[in-house]
């Protein structure tokens, strides 16, 4: 009976070791993939001709939402970079002046000579880190500005859609008067007189210089940096589905961080990609220089910032990787880029349905809802704040 009992002990013994065995052979084909990137920054770097306080803060607020900044008092920057949209308008190219209604409902009035704006209006959402790199550094002062990349900094790129005519500016008055005109207005204002009083601390503060370091100042607080992909970075192994993990490693393999590198998933550097025009521009947009380049956009809120491209031509993520897949052969999407201009960069993005659908999983999973959302009840000039977006 006592050798029955031993023969039972070892085989129970042996089952218990196979199984663990067979446990550890499952375990480590399933290991999780990591896509390594610098820690997540979660304070800014601000200039220091420009560092943010609340009151800066607040002021730049109320002009980011007030449309006495345009020529026709009917278009704020709020109104292309709405909350709602992730400080995006959900257009493919944004209605600036001399149109009403938000995002879908947008129209031009009757009569109308304005364009449509000649590119997609990104979120402002993480601007503050423009021009990070790889290893999570940054200047301000030189953060490339646009899809084009042609001006540096917020504080040189708020100015510009304040004097361009089909973004702001109308037919009120010509480019070269707009921030003189602008201030004019801001100082008959006696409540802006106290904002800029606290702000800038001089009576005399309402100035060009000062509307572009308030506005940048706010902009530098909308700051989205709480993803489900940073809480696993940060060690929170369950923020991300399996699905996601897949499409994580997907992610990598497929070489998207050639391009989508860093903290921020761009490396805000130049490329030719042949995206195709957009049909209701009656330009082809050459890009920077007369290249067809444009920057590499940040993916993160990817999710919540459709249409895609410079031009908005791709109304999803799944068109997006449609596109890569085609020129990855290579071959052209736009009859003005030849094969031999396309940046040497882009790879082809091959990917059957289940994995495109893991990939487009993991860039949700850079998506953080919980920014600023906040919509002002009144800005100072007494207009709708937004403009004339209800």
């Amino acid at each position: 009976m006592r050798k029955n009992l031993f023969a039972l002990l070892a085989l129970l013994i042996f089952f218990a070791v196979a199984i663990e065995a067979c446990t550890k052979d499952d375990t480590s084909t399933t290991i999780t993939p990591v896509l390594i990137t610098p820690d997540q920054p979660t304070t800014t770097s601000n200039p220091v001709s420009n560092s943010i306080t609340n009151d800066t803060a607040l002021l730049g607020q109320a002009l980011f939402w007030d449309p006495i900044l345009s020529g026709g008092h009917d278009v704020a920057c709020a109104t292309c970079h709405h909350p709602t949209n992730a400080y995006t308008d959900g257009l493919e190219l944004s209605l600036g002046a001399n149109a009403v209604g938000y995002g879908q409902n947008r129209r031009f009035l009757l009569p109308n000579d304005v364009t449509f704006t000649k590119r997609n209006a990104p979120t402002i959402l993480n601007t503050a880190f423009n021009g990070m790199n790889a290893s999570g550094n940054y200047v301000p002062l030189t953060a490339p500005m646009f899809w084009d990349s042609r001006t540096q900094s917020l504080e040189n790129q708020v100015t510009n859609p304040l004097m361009t005519f089909e973004e702001m500016r109308g037919h009120a008055y010509g480019e070269a008067v707009t921030l003189d005109s602008l201030v004019a207005r801001l100082t008959k204002i006696a409540e802006y007189q106290q904002l800029f009083q606290n702000a800038f601390g001089s009576s005399k503060a309402i100035t060009a210089v000062n509307i572009s370091k308030a506005i940048s100042a706010f902009e530098r607080t909308l700051i989205a940096m709480n993803s489900p992909y940073d809480r696993y970075q940060k060690g929170d192994k369950t923020a991300l589905t399996e699905q996601q993990i897949q499409g994580m490693a997907l992610f990598k393999d497929e070489g998207c961080p050639i391009c989508h590198s860093g903290p921020m998933f761009s490396d805000y550097k130049l490329h030719v990609m042949s995206v195709p025009d957009n049909d209701k521009l009656i330009h082809s947009d050459e890009g920077a220089g007369g290249t067809y380049a444009f920057r590499t956009p940040s993916l993160r809120n990817v999710g919540l910032t459709a249409p895609y491209m410079h031009n908005g031509v791709f109304q999803t993520l799944k068109q997006v990787m449609k596109f890569y897949d085609d020129i990855g052969e290579p071959i052209s999407q736009n009859p003005h880029v030849s094969v031999q201009q396309l940046d040497a960069k882009i790879q082809r993005i091959a990917l059957g349905n289940p994995e495109q659908e893991q990939l487009i999983s993991f860039l949700n999973a850079l998506t953080d809802p919980g920014f600023d959302r906040t919509i002002p009840v009144r800005v100072p000039s007494g207009l709708n704040p937004g403009g004339n977006i209800r």
